[in-house]
């Protein structure tokens, strides 16, 4: 391949390497220079979520929701929710087996009926 070819990609690991700062200032050098080379650095940037790579706001608010700094709440509420999906799982077992057992006692009562009609078609036959 020829380095006319491999230039962008060279050129997009440099600026990786040296982080969104570097993406920023590349893209206002761009629009200084031809305003829709900066365009065109925006758009990449925000198609490819390089100007989303930096601990955003909403990463935060989910690792604070994880931990509340009391370790003790924090045990507790493990402990709690772990006791509530074993209870989930105990139920979804139940339903399960009670679903089992209405299909079985709707087949078995189609059975019967199946074969109460058989043996009356067989008595009027005979």
């Amino acid at each position: 391949m020829s380095d006319v070819a491999t230039w962008p990609g060279r050129a997009e690991d440099w600026l990786d390497q040296r982080g969104q700062g570097a993406w920023i200032a590349a893209m206002v050098l761009g629009f200084i220079a031809f305003w829709p080379i900066g365009l065109a650095l925006l758009f990449y940037m925000i198609w490819s979520k390089k100007m989303f790579t930096g601990k955003s706001c909403k990463a935060r608010r989910r690792a604070m929701k994880n931990s509340t700094g009391n370790s003790a709440f924090d045990a507790y509420k493990a402990e709690t929710l772990k006791r509530l999906e074993d209870e989930q799982a105990a139920f979804d077992t139940f339903l399960k087996r009670l679903r089992e057992a209405k299909d079985k006692s709707e087949f078995d009562a189609f059975m019967e009926d199946r074969a109460k009609r058989r043996s009356e078609a067989a008595g009027a036959e005979a």
